[in-house]
């Protein structure tokens, strides 16, 4: 049996939203048990966060995993400060705009002339490099792995300031077109905002 697309299987989806302090918090819950969890700006769409978690072999559920977004920082004592990762390493973040993927690279104080990008077709990844070799580093869009769509390297591009390395991959019309229905799929469940949960299910 054909495997269902990325649209069909979001429509298949048991889905709860809510709207809270500007955002619409979509659940999804998938008939083979992964879940997906994304908030979008609730005026203009723009998807903030996704993030999955499935099942272990145990059958409880792992941690969240994000795809989009920044995780929420802990809170961390100053007695417990020595502990903490070094705020000079590379922090990667991948934040979308509406017509492109992006990705922000902090920390990285290279002038834009050692960046360079590519793509590997065979295992399907963006990559990353320096030509001083003090950075690289390979990434996946799992929205163009889920769609089965090729990677171009023409649309990728760079920009470099403040330390931070913003890599951009403008969306096929294929994808902006699935996120158009997507959004319409989202618009239709009419969320409420008083902290009820309305639940949809195809």
């Amino acid at each position: 049996m054909a495997k269902p697309s990325w649209l069909e299987s979001v429509r298949a989806a048991k889905k709860t939203s809510l709207l809270q302090d500007g955002k619409r918090k979509v659940h999804y819950l998938f008939p083979e048990g992964k879940e997906m969890a994304e908030e979008y700006d609730s005026k203009t769409h723009e998807l903030l966060v996704r993030k999955w978690r499935q099942k272990t072999t145990l059958g409880a559920y792992g941690q969240w995993e994000i795809e989009v977004g920044e995780a929420a920082q802990p809170v961390v004592s100053l007695q417990m400060d020595f502990l903490t990762e070094s705020n000079s390493n590379p922090v990667f973040i991948r934040k979308d705009t509406k017509t492109s993927f992006q990705w922000r690279i902090r920390n990285l104080p290279y002038p834009k002339e050692v960046y360079s990008l590519s793509v590997d077709q065979t295992k399907r990844c963006c990559i990353v490099r320096t030509s001083n070799k003090k950075y690289y580093k390979t990434f996946s869009v799992p929205d163009l792995d889920r769609c089965n769509i090729e990677l171009n390297e023409d649309a990728l591009s760079f920009a470099h300031a403040n330390n931070t390395l913003i890599v951009t991959y403008q969306k096929p019309k294929e994808i902006l077109s699935l996120e158009d229905e997507i959004q319409r799929e989202l618009k239709s469940m009419k969320a409420n905002t008083d902290g009820d949960v309305e639940c949809k299910t195809q």
